[in-house]
């Protein structure tokens, strides 16, 4: 319960984020094949210390959190395992791989991976989904700030 707690603290300061920078669209999911994939990337420092700790994560003002979870395009939204595998580009070309750990809270599956950034840095992020013989690809940038 209390995991479930820090996930939803987590995701309220990601929404939070988002909310307040310059590319907002509404929700933050696409619709890939049999999936809805939902994904937000931020800072680190939005994430308390003693939360960033129980999941294994840096704090800094130069790293952020990628957060993905996939759930089926279906009436129940059922959390997806998968294997996700990606990058992350800024416009110059450097390239980052993203290492994503798997975190299950009861009925809940997301996968986060933490990336550096500089100030006003845009990065491009491609992530390759995979689910048995399934593959999808998502693609997104976000612009970070330093704190």
């Amino acid at each position: 319960m209390q995991r479930l707690i820090r996930l939803f603290f987590i995701t309220c300061l990601a929404f939070t984020f988002n909310a307040h920078s310059e590319q907002v669209s509404g929700a933050q999911y696409k619709e890939l094949g049999q999936w809805q994939v939902h994904y937000i990337a931020f800072p680190s420092t939005f994430v308390q210390p003693k939360i960033a700790q129980a999941y294994g994560l840096e704090r800094s003002g130069y790293k952020g959190i990628v957060n993905i979870s996939i759930l089926a395009n279906d009436a129940d939204n059922t959390a997806q395992k998968a294997v996700l595998k990606g990058t992350a580009k800024n416009l110059l070309g450097n390239k980052q791989t993203l290492n994503f750990k798997e975190v299950i809270e009861g009925d809940a599956i997301y996968y986060l991976a933490q990336v550096n950034y500089t100030n006003e840095e845009v990065l491009r992020f491609e992530i390759e989904i995979q689910q048995d013989s399934q593959f999808q690809k998502l693609q997104f940038q976000q612009k970070f700030y330093v704190d």
